[in-house]
């Protein structure tokens, strides 16, 4: 926004004005069109600040930074001795419920019923 003052006062024969240019200021007293220390320091402080603000942005978009935990369980290779039921094995196995780690043997497995043979390999979901 420019603004133009007259003078009035003074001697009317000089003729004389003052402009007050705003913020054309720095174009008529710095004419080559360089920047100024000051807005050298301004320039980069923007430039840094965006760069900041990208890297921050493609960061959270990667993923970087998060932890993610193994999902992938750990199993036990054991083969079935003769004799031996899923209730057996899962009961050695088991912290507590055998009846969920019954669950758990048949569908590691991909069993559809309760049978068993002498030899079979089972993997056991350790927990």
């Amino acid at each position: 926004m420019s603004t133009l003052t007259i003078n009035s006062f003074g001697n009317s024969a000089s003729g004389k004005s003052i402009v007050n240019q705003g913020f054309l200021s720095n174009s008529v007293t710095n004419p080559s069109g360089r920047l100024n220390r000051r807005g050298r320091l301004a320039r980069t402080f923007v430039v840094l600040s965006l760069t900041v603000v990208m890297a921050a942005g493609f960061a959270s978009q990667s993923g970087a930074g998060q932890d993610v935990a193994s999902t992938a369980p750990s199993y036990e290779i054991v083969v079935v001795a003769p004799g031996e039921t899923l209730w057996s094995v899962a009961a050695a196995y088991a912290s507590g419920d055998v009846q969920g780690m019954v669950n758990d043997i048949r569908e590691a497995n991909n069993l559809s019923g309760f049978d068993l043979q002498a030899g079979q390999r089972l993997r056991v979901p350790l927990k």
